[in-house]
C-alpha cells in the first residue's frame, strides 16, 4: 500500500464562541488547514472528506458530515461522518488514511467540530455521559469525572501515586497552553492552585479536570504519488493503531490502565517499525490529570504505576527528555469532544513544521498522538516523521 503523508494541518481557537456555528467554526478550521499546506490547496484538490463529531445539543445529527462540508466548498466530495466519542477526529483521521493507503483517494480532509458551551451544565453533562457505559454508568448517576476518579484512585491504592503527581500534570499542561496563542484556557496554574481547587470528583479536583469547549480543526492527508505537489518537506504518517474495549468502567479487568490505548499503541509501533524510544514529543488525552499518566504507562514511556513519577521529574516538560502535550493538551488547549483528535495532529504539523514559537520541541523529527473515546471504550495512536528539511 502507499504511504500517507500530512500536507497540511490547523485548528480554530478553542473556547466558547456564542456568535459562531459548527459551520462556522469547521470552515475556519478548513481555511486555515489549507493555507498551512506549503504549496497550496484548493477545494478542487479534495477527493474526499471525513468529519469528526459528537453532535454535543443534538444539533444535525443525521448527515452531519455533508452539512459540515458543503459550506466549505467540497460540493459533491463524498463526506462521511464518525462518532467515537472523544476520539472521533482522531479516527477520522485514521480513516482518511486508509483512503489514501488503499488508493481510493490521493487528497482527504480529516477533521472534526464540536459546539459545546451553548448547553446548559445538565445538558453537557448528559451529552458527555453519553459517551460512558449509558445503563449502568450515567442512568445510575456517575459522571464522566466520576468514573476518571474511579480510575485515579485505584492506581493511588495500587501504586502510590499522589493528588501532587496530577497536579503535576496541570501545572505542566498550563505552562505550555500559556504559549498557545489557541488554548482555552491559556494561563499558567501554581502546584497550590491545582491541590487547593474545588474537589470535582475526589480525588480531582477542577484543575484536574479540563474545560467543556467549541473548536474546530482539520487536517490534510496525501498519497505518496501527489505529495511533492505540496509540499518539500513531508511528514510521513508512519504508523496508526486503534483498538475497542468494554464501554463501560466497570466491565474491564483494570482500572489502572487502558487496554485499547496499550493496543492501539502496539499496532502503530509495530507498522511504523519505531518504538516509544523513538518518539521526540507526544500529544496525549489528558481529559483528567490522571488520564496524562495512565497514557505515559499505556505508550509505553515508563512501567504501569510510574507515570507520577515520571511527570514529577519534570522528564515530559517542553524541556525535558520527552515533551508530552506541547500544546498544553486537553487540559490547557481545551477539549471540543469531536475537534480533539484532528487538534493534536494540528499541533504535531505545527511542531514538526518547526512553527511553534515559544513552546517548540528542538530538533523534533518524530511525534505521536494518542486520542480515546469516554474512559476508553475507543482509541487511536497515530505516530508521524519528518523525512527532510525543516530545522525545528
Amino acid at each position: 500500500m502507499r504511504d500517507a503523508y500530512l500536507a497540511g494541518a490547523a485548528q480554530t481557537d478553542f473556547g466558547s464562541f456564542p456568535d459562531e456555528s459548527y459551520r462556522s467554526l469547521f470552515r475556519t478550521a478548513f481555511e486555515r488547514a489549507s493555507e498551512s499546506v506549503p504549496n497550496g490547496l484548493d477545494a478542487d484538490d479534495v477527493d474526499e472528506a471525513v468529519v469528526g463529531t459528537l453532535g454535543v445539543g443534538g444539533r444535525q445529527l443525521g448527515l452531519s458530515g455533508p452539512a459540515t462540508t458543503e459550506h466549505v466548498g467540497l460540493h459533491g466530495v463524498p463526506t462521511t461522518r464518525v462518532e467515537n466519542a472523544c476520539a472521533a477526529s482522531g479516527y477520522a483521521v485514521r480513516q482518511a488514511v486508509q483512503a489514501v493507503r488503499s488508493g481510493m483517494a490521493d487528497v482527504v480532509l480529516a477533521g472534526g467540530v464540536e459546539i459545546m458551551t451553548d448547553a446548559s451544565g445538565d445538558a453537557t453533562k448528559y451529552w458527555l455521559g453519553v459517551s460512558g457505559e449509558t445503563e449502568w454508568e450515567r442512568l445510575s448517576g456517575t459522571t464522566f469525572a466520576g468514573v476518571y476518579a474511579q480510575m485515579a484512585d485505584a492506581h493511588m491504592a495500587e501504586y502510590g501515586t499522589t493528588s501532587e503527581q496530577l497536579s503535576h500534570v496541570s501545572v505542566k499542561n498550563h505552562r505550555n497552553g500559556a504559549s498557545n496563542p489557541h488554548a482555552q484556557l491559556g494561563f499558567e496554574c501554581s502546584l497550590d492552585d491545582a491541590e487547593s481547587a474545588q474537589t470535582v470528583a475526589d480525588p480531582l479536583t477542577l484543575y484536574h479536570c479540563c474545560p467543556t469547549s467549541d473548536g474546530a480543526a482539520a487536517a490534510v492527508v496525501v498519497s505518496e504519488d501527489v505529495v511533492g505537489e505540496y509540499t518539500d518537506d513531508p511528514i510521513r504518517i508512519a504508523g496508526v493503531g486503534a483498538a475497542s474495549d468494554a464501554v463501560g468502567l466497570f466491565q474491564r479487568d483494570s482500572y489502572t490502565g487502558i487496554e485499547a490505548s496499550r493496543r492501539a499503541a502496539e499496532t502503530a509501533y509495530d507498522r511504523a517499525g519505531l518504538g516509544p524510544e523513538d518518539v521526540d514529543f507526544a500529544e496525549v488525552h489528558d481529559c483528567f490529570a490522571i488520564a496524562e499518566i495512565l497514557a505515559y504507562e499505556d505508550l509505553g514511556f515508563c512501567e504501569p504505576g510510574e507515570g507520577g513519577d515520571l511527570v514529577a521529574s519534570g522528564a515530559t516538560a517542553l524541556d525535558g527528555d520527552l515533551p508530552v502535550n506541547p500544546s498544553g493538551g486537553l487540559k490547557s488547549k481545551g477539549h471540543p469532544i469531536g475537534a480533539t483528535g484532528a487538534g493534536q495532529v494540528a499541533e504535531v504539523f505545527k511542531q514538526l513544521s518547526g512553527e511553534a514559537g515559544d513552546r517548540q520541541v528542538e530538533d523534533a523529527t518524530r511525534a505521536l498522538t494518542h486520542n480515546v473515546g469516554g474512559s476508553g471504550g475507543a482509541a487511536v495512536v497515530h505516530l508521524f516523521e519528518r523525512e527532510s528539511g525543516v530545522e525545528a
